[in-house]
């Protein structure tokens, strides 16, 4: 038995160097990198020696920044700097052309954690869209599993190739073009799977064919933005599926940042205890004394004005 468990871990420990995410450490010539100004100014560029990125901070050659390292602070003509940084999932998502609407983070995070994905899975993904999510399935899979994704739209699915290549994830995922709706997924991969996700119009039915993909107590996941559509395939997963659940994830996002307290007055008698050295103390009219504390900086936290609510609701089931 453990030398069972010993040959399986090796085999998932086993890097194929032709197979891993493919971005080094270090910038080269026709890299790709996100330039990041502050948390909601960031945008993907590729590095080409004598181009130059001009922006409100100034001009900044790009043959300044080959040779740095990911994560490399640069200053341009006028002294303005911004951020070099490395092309992960997370920030691909943030700055990604939107071809199609697609999932964030929070969902992202979740999904990957409800399949229960590792490295060396086999990953079914319909419809591709933008390729949000397919980023993260690769980085999870990797170096030794596979993601293939399937879109309807042959245009749109080879934009989504276009950006693995990119972004350096195009050994770890296969895109193609398919009705997966209509036609189910490839006999090829029956039995095959660990997990697939959905993210269809119409779900339920590709399930039956998501069934027949997987391996025994594989799991399966769904995103739709309609409740009627989570009713319709939760109905469809019943004939072959357990443990089914829906999630919707609700993110708050909280900005820190430094502010100013107001001036504090309390009775003498309460602010005695010496916890807090007073500025000045005066008598009130009535006899009582007064403790004046001055005003002063503080990091304070407070919920983000632009919270994103309901994006959709995700339906995982296992296979029975």
């Amino acid at each position: 038995m453990q030398r069972c468990f010993r040959t399986c871990l090796l085999k998932m420990l086993a890097i194929d160097s032709t197979r891993k995410m493919s971005f080094n450490r270090t910038i080269s010539n026709g890299d790709l990198a996100i330039v990041y100004a502050r948390h909601d100014n960031m945008k993907p560029v590729t590095v080409s020696e004598g181009s130059v990125l001009q922006n409100r901070f100034g001009v900044f050659k790009h043959s300044d920044w080959i040779g740095k390292s990911f994560g490399s602070k640069v200053f341009s003509n006028k002294g303005g700097f911004v951020y070099l940084l490395a092309p992960t999932p997370e920030l691909w998502t943030l700055v990604l052309s939107h071809r199609t609407q697609i999932l964030y983070i929070a969902d992202i995070s979740f999904v990957v954690m409800y399949l229960e994905i590792v490295p060396g899975f086999v990953v079914l993904e319909s419809g591709t869209g933008s390729g949000s999510l397919t980023t993260s399935l690769a980085r999870a899979v990797a170096p030794t599993g596979h993601v293939y994704t399937f879109d309807f739209h042959e245009q749109r699915s080879g934009s989504a190739r276009d950006d693995f290549e990119k972004i350096g994830i195009s050994s770890l995922v296969t895109a193609g073009v398919r009705d997966i709706q209509g036609e189910g997924f490839p006999e090829e991969f029956a039995g095959l799977a660990d997990a697939v996700f959905l993210d269809l119009p119409q779900p339920w039915l590709a399930i039956p064919s998501a069934a027949k993909m997987l391996r025994h107590d594989g799991t399966l996941c769904s995103f739709s933005p309609c409740i009627e559509q989570v009713q319709r395939s939760c109905e469809t997963m019943q004939s072959n599926f357990t443990d089914i659940r829906t999630f919707e994830v609700l993110l708050r996002t909280y900005e820190v940042r430094e502010g100013k307290m107001e001036s504090l007055e309390i009775d003498g008698d309460d602010g005695s205890n010496g916890s807090l050295p007073p500025c000045k103390r005066r008598q009130r009219s009535d006899g009582a004394s007064v403790v004046s504390y001055p005003s002063s900086s503080s990091v304070m936290a407070r919920p983000c004005g632009e919270a994103r609510g309901h994006t959709g609701y995700l339906t995982f089931a296992r296979l029975n």
